[in-house]
């Protein structure tokens, strides 16, 4: 029991924290402040919140995903592949080859036409 009084602890810390955190926001706030409307980097909106983008960005979206993954996974298997020898290397093919079909898809589809 001796071990979870310290995590017990750190709990009523971090609820403390919050609560007083909440009640200071509650005490700045300025009446009617937040419902005049919405604050885009101190300029006022050009569009709706709810405006449609484009069909094209989840393509740009899905590319940009397949190669951000790439770099998550390849950098700890750098690490490991002289360790783990062959076997880490033909799977890191097997993961490129997967890759390499979302941007062959990406491709046809004409992510990569940016006018």
């Amino acid at each position: 029991m001796e071990g979870w009084s310290g995590i017990a602890g750190l709990l009523v810390l971090l609820l403390a924290g919050m609560t007083a955190l909440h009640a200071v926001a509650v005490l700045v706030r300025l009446p009617g402040s937040l419902e005049v409307e919405p604050f885009l980097s101190g300029e006022r909106p050009q569009e709706h919140a709810l405006s449609r983008y484009h069909v094209r960005w989840y393509a740009v979206a899905l590319l940009f995903l397949a190669f951000d993954m790439e770099m998550v996974f390849m950098y700890p298997w750098a690490v490991v592949v002289t360790e783990t020898g062959g076997t880490a290397l033909a799977e890191m093919f097997v993961f490129l080859a997967l890759l390499l079909v979302g941007v062959a898809y990406a491709w046809r589809e004409g992510a990569f036409r940016w006018a």
